[in-house]
């Protein structure tokens, strides 16, 4: 199997590791000529991608092309060129408009009767404040009184959805298909840092089998509206035992899926080649293994070893996977010897989570006591817009 693979940021590298799981080919291309999933891939091209030439001098052969970007331009330049070469697009553009916008999402989650967060201003403070356009925690703030939210808000060109802010742990779950054999995968665990990215994922989840069953359910009926061809991510978080949805996003999603690979051997990117292949049939199968896994981001400099959003792995030189990395199963890393800083996306699995949460505590002291780092910190949200940063420094696990 050979696939082409569009953008080498956070997408790029969670398409670039499954593919490299399933043992496919892999063509790289982005139109920087440094990117984290080089390291990932066979071949790696620097391309302008809305050059339709020089997209078939590089993509002719390949059995699937994987969007990992969200340049609308380049998108429509993709499946435009794709649908006259007959070659297989694994995205749906219709569902894709509909939820890389906040604003049009929570219109269909309102149509629906889906829950959500209060909207402002029929909710207190604090308030989170998320740009429309855009997935993930970019541009997210947080307001505590009438005046800086106002103040920002008319500073601001952009469109922003207004929230209450809540406190639950938050969720995530992938559905997979096309009308009428939409398949949810696996519930998984997210732990968020100061600035709302996601830092870590473990599964299996510890919802109860009822809050796992009313968001399978929530998610499928979500698909089934938007007549999804592909795969969707869907995040809620828990607040008095309801699950309210933070956002959706047709597309290939980062972190999560790697994390389910681990738990249950079930591998998007191979579903997506199912899905958008002549049969265009689902191979996947309900999926009785769930091992546990903790998936998270770090990064090391002198004298620390931070635990962060995936934002610090973004924008790196190559990425290289390492097995057993300080005792952990694999480790996707910018590390060498010589450097000083380095990040790593560390993966732990045991029979059960507890044992895969252990394990992760070992592979993180013994990469302090090998690089004598004496500070430890894995700091949660930052609630308070005013809070400084050694006020956000008490609150960090050192």
């Amino acid at each position: 199997m050979r696939v082409g693979i569009i953008g080498g940021n956070l997408q790029g590298v969670e398409a670039a590791y499954l593919a490299r799981k399933a043992g496919w080919e892999i063509t790289l291309i982005d139109r920087k000529p440094v990117v984290p999933s080089q390291g990932l891939c066979d071949r790696f091209i620097q391309l302008e991608v809305t050059d339709d030439v020089a997209l078939a001098g590089v993509l002719d052969g390949v059995d699937l092309v994987i969007p990992a970007l969200e340049n609308d331009k380049a998108l429509a330049c993709l499946e435009q060129w794709t649908g006259i070469a007959g070659i297989p697009f694994a995205f749906d553009t219709a569902a894709y408009a509909t939820t890389s916008s906040k604003a049009k999402s929570n219109r269909l989650f309102t149509l629906m009767g889906i829950p959500v967060p209060k909207p402002w201003p029929d909710c207190k403070f604090p308030v989170i404040a998320k740009p429309s356009m855009g997935s993930g925690s970019h541009g997210v703030l947080v307001f505590n009184e009438t005046n800086s939210l106002q103040n920002h808000m008319n500073e601001s060109n952009e469109e922003w959805v207004l929230q209450e802010f809540l406190r639950g742990p938050s969720y995530s779950l992938e559905v997979i298909g096309s009308p009428g054999q939409h398949v949810p995968l696996q519930v998984t665990d997210l732990g968020m840092d100061p600035v709302y990215d996601c830092k870590r994922v473990i599964s299996p989840t510890e919802l109860p089998e009822q809050l796992i069953s009313d968001f399978e359910k929530m998610s499928l009926s979500l698909a089934d509206a938007l007549g999804l061809k592909g795969v969707m991510d869907v995040e809620v978080i828990l607040d008095n035992n309801t699950l309210k949805v933070l956002e959706i996003d047709a597309r290939l999603p980062s972190q999560t899926p790697t994390a389910v690979f681990w738990s249950t051997g079930q591998n998007i990117v191979q579903l997506l080649a199912d899905l958008f292949s002549k049969a265009g049939k689902l191979s996947t199968a309900e999926n009785k293994i769930h091992r546990g896994v903790v998936y998270e981001h770090i990064k090391v400099e002198p004298n620390v070893l931070a635990v962060a959003g995936e934002h610090i792995m973004s924008g790196t030189n190559a990425l290289h996977i390492h097995e057993n990395f300080f005792g952990a199963d694999e480790a996707i890393t910018n590390y060498s010897p010589n450097r000083d800083v380095w990040v790593a996306t560390l993966i732990n699995c045991e029979d059960t989570r507890k044992a895969a949460w252990e394990k992760r505590n070992r592979v993180i002291k013994d990469i302090q006591q090998h690089f004598n780092l004496e500070v430890y910190c894995d700091s949660g949200p930052k609630v308070n817009i005013g809070e400084t940063d050694s006020d956000q420094a008490q609150n960090r696990r050192c």
